[in-house]
């Protein structure tokens, strides 16, 4: 028999002290030794101020993504609720460390403790709802009693510029073509680090809980090509040839390792599949805009929120200004992790209710994937 799941608590991990606008080339390096064309247009267009590096200023790692991970994890633990508590564990992350073994397994690892199940997801901002919605339904057919959804990334890594190195000098090929700057430099000026995790249990704990309504998933690759992309060249068909199809001395040469975007892709496809698919969860699930008093958006910049507002206007779906909280100005876009962070924040704002319905709105841009949440505060 299905049970009601509740999210009994939220932690998270944010690696070293904020990295201000100003000092991002000091961790990340400047390509071939010259400043970014780029960046300041950037940051004024997505609106974020600061972010976290699992970096020093001369680039060595301070934290993997799986120790953020554990560190995020062991911030839930108390006399309550402790490590050997745990019998399943599910991770995702859009940068994992290792090839294999899987994230999972390495982050079970790095924990410790017992043997549980673990169950790993790759892939981009949706694999940390994967990972929670397969706790959810553990949990909600009764295979778990504590299970732990959580995420990391250390996007840092793929962002440094000694990756960009062995490429040709992005001045001078701005010359020849702008637009190389929003495909290999543009999320260089959005991305950060960090970590969150959630236990799930079959009844709510001390202090705030949220019982989980729905988590829905859905994919447009049908339909659309690839926009955002690492480890490899995108092809003709609109498909991604992988590392291992181009000789070992091109891997760099290619930055065949950094992270891509197609803005002018982003721009056209994002915010109308997204729509379409919420309009489908409206009849699914009979929702109307009165019922929720927050909105969660995973957003990649503050330019796209005005731009989902009007959406949802558009579909009578009209969510006030005020019910809208995020926090991507202050900690930068984590990507997989940033449901977790927003969702953490505003527990601890103190200004939820029980009874509140906070409706969480995660894109993925890689080849359009999205998920929507609804919780209920209890």
């Amino acid at each position: 028999m299905e049970q009601a799941v509740y999210i009994t608590r939220i932690a998270k991990f944010l690696p070293n002290e904020p990295v201000q606008n100003d000092d991002i080339e000091l961790f990340l390096g400047y390509v071939n030794n010259k400043p970014s064309m780029t960046k300041n247009v950037i940051l004024r267009s997505n609106g974020i101020t600061r972010r976290y590096y699992a970096l020093d200023k001369d680039g060595n790692i301070t934290h993997t993504s799986v120790r953020m991970a554990a560190e995020a994890i062991r911030a839930m633990f108390d006399d309550s609720f402790r490590l050997e508590d745990i019998d399943l564990l599910a991770y995702g992350t859009a940068s994992p460390e290792t090839i294999l073994p899987s994230p999972g397994v390495m982050l079970h690892g790095e924990l410790k403790g017992n043997h549980f199940e673990t169950v790993s997801f790759a892939g981009s901002c949706c694999a940390g709802v994967h990972a929670l919605k397969y706790a959810w339904m553990s949990v909600r057919c009764g295979e778990s009693q504590k299970a732990v959804s959580a995420a990391s990334e250390r996007l840092s890594a793929w962002m440094h510029a000694r990756y960009f190195e062995k490429e040709l000098e992005i001045r001078n090929e701005l010359e020849k073509n702008p637009y190389l700057a929003f495909e290999k430099d543009f999320l260089r000026w959005m991305l950060s680090d960090g970590a969150g995790a959630m236990l799930l249990e079959n009844k709510p704990g001390p202090g705030l809980n949220f019982r989980i309504d729905f988590i829905e998933l859905c994919s447009f690759a049908n339909e659309l090509e690839t926009c955002m992309y690492a480890g490899g060249e995108k092809n003709s068909e609109g498909g991604v040839d992988g590392w291992a199809s181009f000789p070992e001395s091109e891997w760099l040469s290619r930055s065949l390792f950094s992270l891509r975007q197609d803005a002018r892709m982003l721009s056209k496809h994002i915010i109308q599949k997204g729509s379409e698919f919420l309009q489908e969860l409206i009849v699914k699930h009979q929702l109307h805009p009165d019922q929720i008093q927050w909105v969660l958006p995973h957003l990649s910049s503050m330019f796209f929120k005005k731009p989902i507002q009007d959406a949802y206007d558009a579909i009578g779906f009209h969510l006030p200004e005020e019910r809208w909280f995020m926090n991507l100005p202050s900690v930068g876009n984590v990507a997989t992790v940033s449901i977790y962070l927003m969702l953490e924040e505003l527990t601890r704002s103190g200004k939820v209710r029980k009874g509140d319905k906070i409706l969480c709105v995660i894109p993925e841009s890689a080849r359009f994937s999205y998920a929507f949440c609804l919780l209920e505060a209890c």
